[in-house]
């Protein structure tokens, strides 16, 4: 695949000079990582004018409530842990390495039922602030 690679869990993007100036080309995931207390941590690991990617984490019990983007599409990755979906009317259980995918305007969400934290890598295109 030109241009983009997965190399372990470790992700390469590759950008323009331009778009580069305060985000990295180069990142691990797993340095991004945090925890809320009250609410599931989210943190924008890249955005530009036709995506943003960023890093989820919810600790065991949390939820990201049930909602829809009316005009972007939203792609989960689960980098590690076990988390229960819905994506419209359908239901599941994603474990790491599942990609979820939710077309803009349907409905989703997603609760950590397990014991350890769920980290799920999220695309969002278009943006919801596109630079």
């Amino acid at each position: 695949m030109c241009g983009k690679r997965f190399i372990g869990l470790s992700v390469y993007v590759s950008l323009t000079i331009s778009k580069a100036k305060s985000m990295s080309n180069f990142l691990d995931w797993r340095n991004h990582t945090g925890s809320h207390p009250e609410k599931f941590f989210k943190n924008t690991l890249w955005q530009g004018s036709h995506l943003m990617l960023g890093l989820n984490c919810l600790e065991p019990g949390q939820t990201q409530k049930l909602h829809a983007h009316d005009d972007a599409d939203k792609i989960y990755f689960v980098l590690e842990g076990s988390g229960d979906f819905t994506i419209g009317d359908e239901k599941r259980e994603a474990r790491e390495g599942t990609l979820v995918i939710a077309p803009a305007a349907v409905p989703h969400a997603v609760t950590n039922q397990g014991t350890q934290r769920l980290s799920l890598l999220v695309a969002i295109a278009p943006p919801p602030n596109p630079k």
